[in-house]
């Protein structure tokens, strides 16, 4: 009886095992949002990590989450760490392209609780004067973990809720600061003098 049994678990290990192995070894979030602000307002919210708290969706996660930002902060070559609690975790983002006022790309390096590597990518389009469109992907593999994982919930559906609602955030404070923005002053006309009356002489 007992080694019928262990021969079920075995067949049942190795069918999960195999199930696994075929699952994809990539994965792609991406969502979008329409913001009003000048494109080049939203890209410097996602060109600089010192904004990056002001929209993160995991800030609120782990208010004490210990951050470390380079000097510079923006740009390439700009980095940012983080370590935080079991929702957060430890990990670290280098910005590897930036190209104002329509593109970054981000290197994610993943250390806790599960490791990994992954891309991200902010594409914003301009739509006229005031307002742009912001896509916001991520690509990554997936290790073992991350396809067992996904046998019971979908990394689109997961990350996606939390790329909706960081863009949110997003839209939120662009939004604020293009209206707390001043206005260039109109230049006022010159004053016109009337001409004086020509002197007549006798």
């Amino acid at each position: 009886m007992i080694k019928k049994v262990l021969i079920s678990l075995a067949a049942l290990v190795a069918v999960f095992l195999i199930v696994v192995a075929t699952r994809p070894n990539t994965y792609h979030v991406e969502r979008s949002a329409k913001i009003q602000a000048p494109a080049d307002v939203v890209f410097a919210e996602v060109n600089d990590f010192r904004t990056f708290s002001e929209w993160s969706p995991w800030a609120k996660l782990d208010p004490a989450m210990q951050t470390t930002i380079s000097t510079p902060s923006a740009g390439v070559g700009a980095t940012y760490a983080w370590q935080g609690n079991k929702k957060v975790g430890k990990g670290k983002m280098t910005l590897t392209e930036s190209q104002a006022p329509t593109h970054t790309k981000e290197r994610l390096e993943f250390v806790e609780p599960f490791a990994g590597l992954a891309e991200a990518d902010f594409h914003i389009k301009p739509e006229g004067d005031n307002a742009a469109t912001v896509t916001w992907s991520m690509d990554g593999k997936a290790n073992f973990v991350g396809k067992a994982v996904g046998l019971v919930m979908s990394m689109d559906k997961a990350m996606g809720k939390t790329f909706e609602e960081g863009l949110g955030n997003l839209k939120r404070v662009a939004e604020a600061k293009r209206a707390a923005a001043p206005t260039a002053a109109v230049p006022s006309e010159p004053t016109k003098v009337p001409a004086s009356a020509p002197v007549k002489t006798r």
